[in-house]
């Protein structure tokens, strides 16, 4: 089992259903951040402008746990934020920084 849990995600204010949907938005995001990376390290190990191997390149998180498990994470730490837009349940966006 993931932790958090559910009622640790949900605070009261969400049902599972929108968890589950944020969850896979923010699985998403992640597999397209994950994507990005492989495909510029690909190019710079075609380039041969480096040396190193691909797994090297890539952030680790991205290779060591599953998509669902980091946005599952985020969501959590408040990487990410549930919003409910009137068309749209449980869209998710990112946190904007703090400090800015």
């Amino acid at each position: 089992m993931i932790k958090p849990s559910i009622d640790e995600l949900s605070q009261g204010k969400y049902n599972r259903y929108t968890l589950v949907v944020a969850a896979a938005k923010g699985a998403r995001i992640v597999t397209d951040e994950y994507v990005k990376q492989r495909v510029e390290a690909e190019d710079l190990i075609a380039r041969k402008e480096t040396d190193k191997p691909l797994a090297a390149l890539i952030d680790r998180d991205y290779l060591n746990e599953k998509a669902v498990k980091i946005a599952i994470r985020r969501l959590h730490d408040g990487y990410y934020t549930i919003t409910n837009a009137p068309d749209l349940d449980g869209t998710i966006q990112e946190a904007e920084d703090s400090e800015n």
